[in-house]
C-alpha cells in the first residue's frame, strides 16, 4: 500500500481491479450457499422462520467476518502495505517466531497451518465453483445433466492449462466482467425482492437468534453452510499488497456487499414465492431456457475468476514460503515483465488442477463437494485471529482488555464455524485436513531440516577465527581469478570454501563470500538491497537482500555491489562454489530415519541453488559431503 493516497480516478480504477483480483471467490458464493444452508435447515420444505434465520445469519456472517473483523481490523495488520498469514506472522516479535535448531515455535506452526489449509482452498474453490455454474445447464436443458461433469472437468483443465502464458491480458476483463456479474446478481436478486420486500425483516440479528433458540445445539450445524458465505474474506487480506485497503472497502461497501445482501435476499423471496426453487435457487432466478444458459456462461466466467484469484494466491502463497524457509525451492517463471506479482509455479499449478479434477470426479455434485469446503476456511480464519491478537498486543502494545476483547469478538464466530464444520469431516471434510496435513509435514520438516543443517555446517567452527586457522594451516598457494563462496553466515567462513582448501591446498587471489538473506518484509529498499566489506587477504563480504515477496535474482545486485566496491570481478571467469550435502538418513541423527528421508526426497528434487538464485551454471562448482542429521 502507497504511502501516498490515490486520487478519485486512481481510486476508481484500483477498485474496480479488486473485484477481478479480491472479490471472485466472495462473489460467485451465491451459486451454492443458500441451497446448502436451506437444505442444512430443513431439506425440501423449510419453513418461513427457517428461511427469516438463515437469511439474517448469511447477512450477519458478511458483516462481521468481512465487514468488521477483516475490513476493520485485520487489514490493519499490514507489513509495508503486503497482507497475508506469512505478513502477519513476520509482525509478530522475533522472539515468538524463531526457536533453537530443529525447532518450530509454536507461533510459527500457527501460521504454517493456516498456509496449509489455504492451499486445501485453492484446490476445493475451482472445483466447487465451476461445478455449481455447470449445474445450471440440468435446468435450462434437463437432457443434458449427464454433461455437467465432464464439462466442469474440460473448463477446469483449460483454466489450468493457461495458466503458464499469465493473467496479464485476461486480467484486464476480469473486472469488467465481476461489475457485470454483480450488476446482474444484485438485480435479479431486487426483482424477485420487490415481490416480498417483508423478507427484509430478517436483516434483523433477532431472526438468527431465533433459529438456534428454536433448534437448540443441534442448530449450530446450520453454520457449516452459513460460512460458505464468507470464503474469499481471506482473500481481502492477502490480496491487500496488490491494491490498498481503500480500494478494498471502497469496493466492498459500494458494490460487492449490496449485490450479495440483494441477491441472497432475492433468492429467498423467490423460495417463499415458489417452494420448488429450493432444488437450485440461484439459477431459479431466471426463467428456464436461453435465460438460464445465459446465466450458467455468466457464471462460469465468475467461476474462473474467482478460481484464477486462489491459484495466483496459491503461486504467491509459495514463493513467500520459500522465502521465508518453509518451502523447497521450486520453478518459479514471470508471465509478465513489468508486473512482479504475476508468476507461475508448474510443480503448484500441476497438484492444483489435479487435485480439481479429482474432486468434480468424486464428489459429482456441488452439494456433497460443499461438505468438503468449509474446514480449510474455518480453520484459517481461527488462526488469523490468533496471529493478529499476537501482533496487537506483543507488537502494537495494546491494552490487555483492549486485546481480549478484539479476540473474543471474532472468536465467538470464528469457533462456532470451525466446531459446525467439524461435524462434516467423514462428508468430506477430512480431504481439506488431509492436504493441509500433507503441506505442514512438508513446510515443518523441510524448515527443520534447513535449521540443523545450518547448526550442522556451522558447529564445527564456532568462531571465524578458528575457521581461518583451518584455512590457513592447509593453504599452500593462492590462484589468479574471482571465487564466489555462497555463506549462509554472516560471520565465519562457509563450509565449501574450508573444504576445497582441505583438498586442493589452493585458493583464488580473490574471495566473494556471498550471503544471501531473507528479510522479514515483503520488499527491500534499493538503498538496503547489498553491502559490501573488505577483510584480510583478498576477501570480501557481500550480503544480498531480498524480501519475502520478491524473487532472488542476485546477478544483477552481485555485479552492482563489486563494481561500486572496486572488486576484481571478470564476469566470464568467475567461479561460484555452492555446497551439497548427502544425507544418510540413519536413526542416530536429530531429525530420525523417516523425516530424514523425506527431507532428503525435497531436497534433492528442490531446484538447484545456481538457478534459484540465477547464477550461469556454466561456473558453478559444487562440493559435496555426507552427513546424518
Amino acid at each position: 500500500m502507497s504511502a501516498h493516497s490515490p486520487s478519485k480516478a486512481g481510486l476508481a480504477a484500483l477498485s474496480l481491479g479488486t473485484l477481478g483480483v479480491v472479490f471472485g471467490d466472495i462473489g460467485t458464493s451465491p451459486l451454492y450457499t443458500l441451497k446448502e444452508c436451506l437444505h442444512s435447515a430443513g431439506g425440501t420444505h423449510p419453513t418461513q422462520s427457517d428461511l427469516y434465520g438463515v437469511l439474517s445469519l448469511i447477512f450477519w456472517a458478511l458483516v462481521l467476518v468481512v465487514s468488521v473483523k477483516y475490513l476493520a481490523f485485520i487489514m490493519k495488520a499490514d507489513n509495508k502495505g503486503e497482507g497475508g498469514i506469512f505478513a502477519l506472522l513476520a509482525l509478530v516479535p522475533e522472539n515468538l517466531r524463531t526457536a533453537k535448531p530443529g525447532r518450530v515455535t509454536v507461533v510459527a506452526l500457527i501460521a504454517i497451518m493456516g498456509a496449509a489449509l489455504l492451499y486445501g482452498d485453492g484446490v476445493i474453490t475451482p472445483a466447487i465453483s465451476v461445478l455449481s455454474a455447470t449445474e445450471g445447464l440440468a435446468i435450462a436443458f434437463p437432457e443434458s445433466a449427464s454433461l455437467v461433469v465432464p464439462l466442469s472437468c474440460a473448463i477446469l483443465i483449460a483454466l489450468f492449462a493457461i495458466q503458464s502464458q499469465g493473467t496479464g491480458a485476461v486480467g484486464k476483463l476480469f473486472g469488467p466482467i465481476m461489475v457485470l456479474w454483480f450488476g446482474t446478481i444484485g438485480t435479479l436478486g431486487a426483482y424477485h425482492l420487490s415481490f416480498n420486500p417483508e423478507i427484509l425483516w430478517a436483516l434483523s440479528p433477532h431472526y438468527a437468534w431465533d433459529y438456534f433458540a428454536h433448534h437448540g445445539w443441534p442448530g449450530l450445524h446450520i453454520l457449516a453452510s452459513v460460512v460458505l458465505a464468507v470464503t474469499g474474506g481471506e482473500a481481502l487480506y492477502a490480496d491487500m499488497g496488490h491494491f490498498g485497503i481503500k480500494p478494498i472497502r471502497l469496493a466492498w461497501l459500494a458494490l460487492v456487499l449490496p449485490a450479495l445482501v440483494l441477491c441472497y435476499f432475492g433468492q429467498g423471496a423467490h423460495v417463499l414465492r415458489d417452494p420448488r426453487a429450493i432444488a437450485n435457487p440461484f439459477f431459479s432466478l431466471v426463467p428456464a431456457g436461453p435465460a438460464t444458459l445465459a446465466l450458467v456462461i455468466l457464471s462460469s466466467l465468475a467461476a474462473i475468476i474467482a478460481s484464477q484469484a486462489l491459484i495466483s494466491g496459491a503461486f504467491s502463497l509459495t514463493r513467500s514460503a520459500m522465502q521465508l524457509g518453509f518451502f523447497p525451492r521450486v520453478r518459479v517463471l514471470h508471465t509478465a515483465h513489468d508486473v512482479e506479482g504475476q508468476i507461475y509455479i508448474p510443480i503448484i499449478n500441476f497438484f492444483l488442477g489435479l487435485g480439481s479434477v479429482l474432486l468434480v470426479l468424486f464428489f459429482r455434485e456441488s452439494p456433497r463437494l460443499a461438505a468438503a469446503y468449509g474446514i480449510a476456511v474455518a480453520g484459517t480464519m481461527l488462526l488469523t485471529s490468533i496471529l493478529f491478537f499476537l501482533v496487537v498486543r506483543r507488537t502494537w502494545a495494546w491494552p490487555t482488555g483492549r486485546a481480549v476483547a478484539v479476540l473474543a469478538l471474532f472468536l465467538s464466530f470464528d469457533i462456532p464455524f470451525l466446531a459446525a464444520n467439524l461435524g462434516k469431516f467423514m462428508d468430506g471434510g477430512y480431504i481439506p485436513v488431509l492436504l493441509g496435513a500433507i503441506i505442514l509435514t512438508i513446510m515443518v520438516i523441510w524448515n527443520r531440516g534447513r535449521t540443523l543443517l545450518w547448526f550442522h555446517n556451522t558447529r564445527r567452527f564456532r568462531s571465524s577465527v578458528a575457521a581461518q586457522a583451518c584455512v590457513d594451516s592447509n593453504l599452500a598457494a593462492r590462484v589468479p581469478g574471482t571465487a564466489v563462496f555462497l555463506s549462509s553466515s554472516q560471520e565465519s567462513l562457509p563450509l565449501p570454501l574450508i573444504r576445497h582448501v582441505e583438498r586442493s591446498h589452493s585458493l583464488h587471489e580473490t574471495v566473494i563470500l556471498l550471503t544471501i538473506r531473507t528479510a522479514g518484509q515483503p520488499t527491500v529498499a534499493a538503498a538496503d538491497r547489498y553491502s559490501t566489506l573488505k577483510l584480510d587477504r583478498g576477501f570480501y563480504r557481500v550480503i544480498v537482500s531480498f524480501g519475502f515477496m520478491e524473487d532472488p535474482n542476485v546477478m544483477p545486485i552481485l555485479r552492482a555491489a563489486v563494481a561500486e566496491a572496486n572488486i576484481p570481478f571478470p564476469d566470464a571467469k568467475v567461479t561460484y562454489y555452492l555446497g551439497r550435502d548427502n544425507l544418510i538418513a540413519s536413526s542416530k541423527g536429530h531429525m530420525g530415519a523417516v523425516a530424514e528421508s523425506i527431507f532428503s526426497f525435497l531436497q534433492k528434487n528442490a531446484v538447484a541453488a545456481d538457478r534459484f538464485f540465477g547464477l550461469p551454471p556454466r561456473q558453478v562448482v559444487e562440493l559435496g559431503t555426507q552427513l546424518d542429521l
